[in-house]
């Protein structure tokens, strides 16, 4: 068997030098193939980039909302009291207080909706990211399967000759 592995070595090799363009074409895909590869590995970073900035952005939109709810929950609290006549409301009238709560209990429900519609961008961000990585994983399984059965080669009687 060795020998045989060895004449077909050989008699592949006596192949490759007696047609110098066919090694050329290999050489130029392998050239190809790695160039690909580069490409595909900046545009993957260029997407990972994206998603980083746009998550750091959503990241700070949600820090600003929660200050904004914190500052509505305090002026809520105000217009409550003065609302059930525990704090001194000066000089507005019970009308235009209402008003105010309706306008602050609506800033309130939008603030709400903004901040569901972050949160469910910051988890697409992250399934975009965990999808990024599995597909990587693939890739590079996928390469080392290439390179394993480009080498290794099985006899009839189920040993692996290599």
């Amino acid at each position: 068997r060795k020998q045989a592995t060895e004449y077909s070595t050989s008699s592949s090799d006596e192949e490759l030098e007696s047609k110098p363009s066919l090694t050329h074409k290999a050489k130029m895909a392998l050239r190809k193939r790695r160039k690909l590869e580069k490409e595909t590995k900046q545009l993957i970073k260029q997407e990972e980039l994206k998603r980083l900035h746009k998550a750091q952005a959503v990241q700070r939109q949600l820090e600003e909302l929660e200050e904004r709810q914190r500052a509505l929950e305090i002026f809520g609290v105000e217009l409550e009291r003065e609302l059930r006549g525990e704090a001194d409301s000066g000089t507005k009238d019970e009308n235009q207080m209402l008003h105010e709560w309706f306008e602050l209990v609506m800033e309130k429900n939008k603030l709400m909706r903004y901040e569901s519609e972050l949160l469910i961008i910051a988890q697409e961000l992250e399934l975009e990211d965990h999808q990024s990585r599995l597909e990587q994983k693939l890739r590079e399984k996928m390469a080392i399967d290439g390179k394993s059965k480009g080498t290794v080669c099985s006899s009839p009687q189920g040993r692996t000759v290599q």
